[in-house]
């Protein structure tokens, strides 16, 4: 008995009796508890019939909410259509609700349940520009239904949502060629498309992937098997989706591994930490282990809403709590005393890029990875990858949708393991610090090696104590603005001002540091990121020397000046933006730059061919065209000596 034909039962009883009747729900409710639950997506190329398929499961399984076969029903005799015509994409498609609505939809996700199993389906876009949402409804699925065209066979985006799939650890494929009345129920179409399909994935890997032949219109081989393709002997595609054996040992079995989620201490007498256990078991008694930081305690107790366990597996969200106090915050993880994982800070890492600028080598980045957040910056890719060959392609970026291996490095050491180990511990998503955009989605391979064999060599000497030897709050004066804007000319007066009361300083200009230690480096956009990186590093350490480090650098883009300020000790960055518009810069135009940009003659030249972007918020604003050099000089000198100086 399916749910609906439970609420028909009890309805009926009601006007017979004047009760209603509870024990029919409870039995349902008990019944569904103990279902396993399936996620799937179907994704594949644009028009191969993914929502109609959708559709058509839900309408045939009979598990379709009363009021949209009403409105199904409806459009039915509206049109003169019988069942099977019906538009079933009314029921599921994303696009149709983000294009009626107004917004953007990720995925359209859809529960159903049969009297074997429960399922959550995610119906991806086929559109190339949606591929970030087909990335996402994938990272949580078990089986993949891949749609195919009978008409069109295997295309682009068939292969590039199939590699995607395997690439984020979906190891079942369902390969439904869709729209088989429309080639004649044609066998030898059938066998031909599978056959081509058997090809790319044995060169992908995907090792095991089972066909089907479906009218997802007409709904042959959807519920029950076809009578149009009695040549087909395998079970229908519901059959299938209810009689695949879910793997769920694999994660129970590792080692166990939860990145904590939530602290929770609201008394002295209770401290737990919170998260989903990413994979193994624990029990009370079991000795853990806190990474990063290495510390071991003791599991005390297992605490959820429904009250305490003697045990948690994987999937669990739980609450532990330790025999002994130890420090532990939101985004470490909590581990097996004798497995912990490995801790770095530099990986190789496979990178699907999703934003329509492409990936920028050497810019930090927001990285989230489990329960933590930590910056990050990509080198140049060692390659793409070709979808429809497979091969490998140089390149020195990443556009829209590509796919590519590269090195990538945390500005702090993280716990974790191989996305083929756990996808929870190795899967991680890049964010735009400026925007919050989420720009790339990455999978690590491995750690690399010079990352372990590079160990931080603790000093006696500190900073502080250099500071104090030199009496000075050791700060980091961050010039920024145009070329001609008059940097170099204020910087140079400040630290004239400074060394006349016995500061200890050292300036650094964006011309003279490109005689040296930047000299390898050109204009192109990279190259200017790479270029602040290596001062931003500079200054650090000049910091760390007790020094008032005073720079002059265009500095163009945001999202560089605000690496370098996080790179620095809160409180030692001030940002002043030395103001001048460009028209006021181009009469100026000291050293002949901007004619020769205007004359084509330099490329990538900021404020002509290159965007600059002023800073939103500087500590010090200094206006070229209202304040001469020896005034900025003393506004900039006055604050410095605010700050302990």
């Amino acid at each position: 008995m399916d749910i609906s034909e439970l609420a028909n039962d009890m309805t009926d009883q009601i006007y017979k009796t004047g009760t209603p009747i509870t024990e029919g729900i409870d039995a349902y409710l008990e019944s569904n508890q103990d279902k396993s639950l399936l996620r799937f997506i179907t994704c594949g190329s644009v028009n191969d019939g993914k929502s109609t398929l959708i559709g058509r499961l839900l309408y045939d399984s009979n598990i379709v909410f009363q009021d949209q076969l009403t409105q199904l029903e409806a459009d039915s005799k509206k049109f003169g259509t019988q069942g099977q015509n019906i538009d079933f994409a009314l029921l599921v498609d994303g696009l149709s609700a983000e294009r009626d609505q107004g917004i953007t939809i990720d995925v359209a996700y859809r529960f159903f349940a049969t009297q074997k199993r429960k399922f959550i389906v995610a119906d991806s876009p086929g559109h190339e520009q949606y591929t970030r949402n087909m990335v996402s409804g994938a990272s949580t699925a078990q089986l993949a239904v891949i749609v195919i065209d009978a008409r069109k066979g295997i295309l682009e985006q068939s292969r590039r949502h199939s590699y995607l799939c395997h690439l984020l650890g979906i190891r079942n494929i369902v390969l439904a060629v869709n729209k088989m009345d429309l080639v004649g129920y044609d066998q030898d179409v059938f066998e031909a498309i599978v056959a081509d399909y058997t090809k790319f994935a044995t060169i992908v890997g995907i090792s095991e992937h089972t066909a089907i032949p479906i009218s997802g219109l007409r709904g042959d081989n959807i519920v029950g098997c076809s009578d149009s393709m009695v040549w087909y002997s395998g079970l229908s595609l519901l059959a299938h989706l209810e009689t695949f054996e879910l793997d769920h040992h694999l994660e129970v079995s590792q080692d166990f591994r939860m990145p904590v989620q939530w602290v929770n201490c609201p008394s002295s007498e209770f401290c737990g930490f919170s998260g989903r256990v990413a994979s193994g078991t624990i029990e009370p008694g079991d000795e853990v282990r806190i990474l990063p930081s290495g510390k071991i305690s003791k599991v005390d107790r297992i605490v959820t809403f429904d009250g305490e366990l003697n045990t948690a597996s994987a999937g669990q969200s739980v609450t532990l709590t330790l025999k002994e106090e130890v420090d532990c915050s939101r985004g470490q993880i909590i581990t097996a005393a004798a497995a912990p994982l490995e801790v770095a800070d530099q990986f190789e890492i496979t990178l699907i890029w999703m934003d329509d600028r492409a990936l920028i080598p050497g810019r930090s980045y927001h990285l989230k990875i489990g329960t933590q957040t930590v910056s990050a910056s990509v080198a140049e890719p060692k390659y793409k990858l070709n979808i429809n060959t497979l091969g490998h392609m140089a390149t020195k970026t990443l556009e829209l949708n590509e796919i590519g291996v590269t090195n990538l490095t945390t500005d702090k050491s993280i716990p974790f393991a191989p996305y083929a180990e756990n996808c929870t511990l190795g899967g991680f998503i890049l964010i735009d610090k400026m925007t919050n955009a989420t720009v790339g989605a990455g999978l690590i391979n491995f750690a690399l090696r010079r990352a372990q064999n590079i160990h931080w060599q603790q000093i006696d000497i500190t900073r502080d104590h250099r500071a104090q030897l030199k009496k000075q709050q050791p700060i980091v004066l961050w010039m920024t603005g145009l070329s001609g804007s008059g940097k170099s000319t204020i910087a140079n007066a400040v630290e004239s001002k400074l060394t006349q009361v016995n500061r200890h300083t050292f300036l650094l200009d964006g011309d003279n540091v490109r005689h040296g230690l930047n000299k390898d480096l050109g204009f192109t956009e990279a190259d200017r990121i790479e270029n602040i990186r290596r001062v931003g590093e500079v200054a650090k350490l000049m910091t760390d020397a007790g020094l008032i480090v005073i720079t002059a650098f265009i500095s163009p883009f945001r999202s560089e000046r605000e690496m370098v300020r996080n790179m620095m000790v809160d409180g030692e960055f001030i940002e002043v933006f030395i103001d001048a518009p460009l028209s006021a810069v181009e009469k100026r135009d000291v050293k002949g730059l901007y004619a020769k940009a205007r004359a084509g003659q330099l490329a990538n030249f900021t404020g002509i061919d290159s965007p600059y972007e002023a800073p939103e918020n500087p500590e010090i604003r200094i206006d070229t065209t209202q304040t001469t050099i020896d005034e900025a000089a003393q506004v900039i000198f006055e604050t410095i000596l605010k700050f302990g100086n």
